[in-house]
């Protein structure tokens, strides 16, 4: 599944151990304090696919807060 801009793939790690892995939909890194990930899993164990989908959510909505995407800083610094 996809949600503002990341692709979202829940996966059972263990029976009833829920996680979510996210990655731009762009497939270019998350930059995290200067550390670039391909690919994030977040989460913990929930108990099925639809708390892990949702946690997933919640931290991409974090990310999305506290980034700004190249494009958008150049139109901010010109505006």
């Amino acid at each position: 599944m996809t949600y503002d801009g990341f692709q979202i793939e829940a996966f059972e790690a263990g029976r009833g151990l829920w996680h979510a892995r996210i990655r731009r939909e762009d497939f270019e890194p998350v930059v995290i304090d200067g550390v670039s990930f391909p690919e994030l899993e977040v989460g913990f164990a929930w108990s099925n696919a639809e708390a892990a989908v949702a946690d997933a959510k919640t931290r991409i909505d974090y990310l999305n807060r506290r980034s700004v995407v190249p494009g958008q800083r150049r139109k901010v610094a010109h505006a």
